[in-house]
């Protein structure tokens, strides 16, 4: 199960898991390191009889160094992280890159409802494609997504994707996302929602082009052409 969930199934997910571990081992390696001068300074400098303890202001050049040096360190490495998070912040946030397809989702207690364009790949037609907790995309297509919310405060979180967004009632929140493999993969609500919070989990389904060509032609209405005899006035002129 944790080895599905460190599948990287969209494009920015390496650059996010990157980014976790730059966090990870730059502070794991200064926790780690101020861990051990802490407890062995401690056993060092314990109290032993006879020997009285000394007081250090820490006014002396030699003795700031332990205080500045540290910061400066902690001052560069804070800005490195700050530059690499701005940079997928960026790119996962901020710029919406050209879409091949879009898709809606809306959440409700305790249920997701995905809406799939049709052949026409529009949404707000007649042949749009509506799904309970069932999300179909295409492999390595670029879909904006359009976030809704019926009642409370829910968050999409898709973790293969490594996407996260909140979704907030009377506002519709755009993001994107491009799948790179194909397979079934969770959809969680990641905010308490209500009761039901537990079990409001869904699917997406990520598909080849046959197979999501295939599926769109499956499930879209059936839509009824018009022809030149629907625009025939039912009366005659004279």
């Amino acid at each position: 199960m944790i080895s599905h969930y460190l599948e990287q199934a969209s494009t920015f997910a390496r650059d996010i898991d990157n980014l976790i571990l730059l966090i990870t081992l730059t502070v794991g390696f200064w926790f780690l390191l101020a861990q051990f001068l802490f407890f062995g300074f401690i056993l060092k400098f314990r109290a032993q009889d006879g020997k009285k303890a000394q007081y250090i202001s820490g006014e002396n050049k030699w003795e700031k160094r332990w205080v500045s040096l540290p910061h400066y360190a902690t001052l560069f490495f804070d800005v490195l992280i700050i530059i690499a998070a701005i940079r997928v912040w960026q790119d996962v946030k901020m710029t919406l890159p050209q879409a091949d397809s879009t898709v809606r989702v809306i959440a409700q207690q305790w249920a997701w409802t995905f809406v799939h364009p049709g052949p026409d790949n529009k949404l707000d037609t007649a042949d749009d494609i509506r799904t309970v907790d069932e999300l179909h995309v295409e492999v390595n297509k670029t879909y904006h997504f359009e976030l809704q919310s019926r009642d409370v405060l829910h968050s999409f979180s898709v973790p293969v994707f490594r996407l996260k967004q909140d979704v907030i009632p009377g506002r519709t929140i755009k993001g994107w996302f491009k799948p790179t493999m194909t397979g079934g993969f969770d959809v969680q609500c990641t905010e308490i929602c209500g009761i039901g919070h537990g079990i409001m989990a869904a699917r997406v389904l990520i598909e080849n082009a046959a197979d999501h060509a295939a599926w769109v032609k499956a499930n879209a209405p059936q839509v009824a052409a018009a022809t030149p005899a629907d625009n025939v006035p039912t009366g005659g002129s004279r």
